[in-house]
């Protein structure tokens, strides 16, 4: 992980340092404590820096609102808007285009990052198309069963191309269906996956039978954010 200028949270220090003037944004220490892979495709270094940013503004005491903090996070990366709204919502355009969600569940899940990474770029010039249709509308009730369906008619557009550069990332999805994921998927453009599981204790019992089966990977139970 880089700790000089190239590390997102240091940018999102000096983009808003930049908006700001150096009057008002004086000088700060940050201690980042990172608990995901590095380059692992679930948005870990977009969200240090959007929390970089809402942290920042507030100790400065910026009067930059949310619409203002969305576009100084555009500028470092296409989903920092959504890491900044920090709640279930559906992404368009290239992430900058987002529809808070009124209602949806917490989804227990296991996350899997079989210890490698896996270079976006690359993926994105390995695609075969990018004209594939836009997300199916999410159906009217919503709970584990529906989004699950739901789920399964939708697809990650990365997979293909990031499973012939990685093969890793198939085993980990094979690992996850082994270990009863009633859905499994790679994450962003990877190298990690997620399970979903009906239960937290489910999901539980899952990662410890895969961590004890593969010690080196990074394997973890969470949940999902429920739409308040």
């Amino acid at each position: 992980m880089p700790l000089d200028a190239d590390n997102l949270v240091v940018k999102a220090r000096q983009a808003l340092r930049v908006e700001a003037g150096a009057r008002q944004t004086p000088p700060v220490a940050i201690r980042l404590e990172k608990n995901l892979p590095v380059a692992s495709g679930v948005g870990g270094g977009s969200s240090d820096a959007a929390a970089a940013l809402n942290g920042l503004s507030r100790l400065w005491k910026l009067d930059c609102g949310e619409a203002e903090l969305a576009r100084i996070g555009l500028s470092l990366g296409a989903d920092l808007p959504m890491c900044l709204k920090a709640k279930p919502l559906i992404a368009r355009g290239i992430g900058d285009e987002l529809s808070p969600l009124t209602e949806f569940p917490a989804l227990a899940l296991v996350l899997i990052n079989p210890g490698v990474a896996v270079s976006t770029p690359e993926v994105f010039r390995a695609l075969s198309r990018r004209d594939n249709e836009a997300l199916p509308p999410l159906p009217n009730r919503l709970d584990f069963h529906t989004v699950r369906n739901w789920l399964a008619t939708t697809r990650n557009d990365l997979e293909p191309a990031a499973r012939i550069i990685q093969p890793a990332v198939g085993e980990a999805l094979k690992a996850l269906k082994k270990s009863g994921a009633a859905f499994a998927r790679m994450s962003g453009s990877g190298a990690t996956c997620f399970g979903l599981f009906e239960t937290g204790n489910i999901a539980k019992r899952a990662a410890i039978e895969i961590r004890a089966r593969h010690p080196d990977w990074f394997v973890a139970a969470t949940r999902s954010m429920e739409a308040d």
